[in-house]
């Protein structure tokens, strides 16, 4: 019988992928969605992640034209439009960001010293209660 195990083994193997083919019948894919990365169109009542869409986005960057993309994963067209204009706000958002916003660090400090003074008042406040000072209510008259 002249084969070692293997070689029979590939050899049925070849002869079970031949008849598959024949009959028309697919294959079992080996990579699952996550390992394709963004793949193909969701299954029904599934959603589409944020990473999904940033991953349909960023090929829309590098140049893939949109009815390609549509076809691929079963969305409209005006659906990755969206997805590509949220896109681009965010980005001009964040890009618009400062890390020391002058106006803001004038506001937080224009607040801490409110709050400083709020109390300072309060203790007088106490203070002129415990001593019976009369301390009239009200705004002064100046």
């Amino acid at each position: 019988m002249g084969g070692s195990t293997r070689e029979m083994k590939q050899q049925r193997h070849g002869d079970a992928e031949s008849a598959l083919e024949a009959e028309g019948a697919r294959r079992a894919t080996v990579a699952s969605d996550a390992e394709r990365g963004a793949g193909g169109p969701l299954a029904p009542g599934r959603r589409w992640t944020a990473s999904r869409k940033r991953e349909v986005v960023l090929r829309i960057f590098r140049g893939e034209s949109l009815d390609k993309l549509s076809r691929e994963f079963g969305v409209e067209i005006y659906r990755i439009e969206k997805w590509r204009d949220r896109a681009l706000a965010g980005m001009d958002a964040s890009l618009k960001k400062r890390k020391d916003d002058p106006v803001q660090a004038a506001l937080n400090a224009a607040m801490k010293r409110l709050g400083e003074l709020t109390m300072d008042n309060e203790l007088l406040i106490e203070r002129c209660r415990r001593s019976n000072i009369p301390f009239p209510k009200g705004r002064s008259r100046k």
